[in-house]
């Protein structure tokens, strides 16, 4: 499974890399997500699965977990499960820079 988490800033990443248990590549999206886009609050994990979909990782039966935390106590999370496998469309914002894992 896939993370897509608030990309609130270095520290947040590092913090949730560490109480999860996630490893390196789960923390991937978030870390070139900040460094592209900056924090631009819970957003951001829709510029992580697209990060996620441009390096050819979505796969029919793969999973992703999206985390968004807000203010205060705000904080919501989503399970996607892909149905098919899934190329990045045209309009994906990674696509003019991101080198694709997929076999062609």
């Amino acid at each position: 499974m896939y993370s897509c988490n608030h990309a609130g800033g270095r520290a947040v990443i590092d913090e949730m890399e560490k109480s999860l248990q996630l490893t390196k590549e789960d923390v991937e999206a978030s870390r070139m997500t900040l460094n592209r886009f900056g924090n631009t609050s819970s957003s951001s994990i829709w510029y992580e699965l697209a990060y996620t979909e441009a390096k050819g990782r979505m796969k029919k039966g793969h999973r992703v977990w999206q985390i968004g935390i807000g203010s205060g106590f705000k904080f919501n999370s989503a399970v996607w499960e892909a149905v098919g496998n899934v190329d990045p469309s045209a309009h994906n914002p990674w696509i003019d820079c991101v080198r694709s894992n997929r076999k062609v």
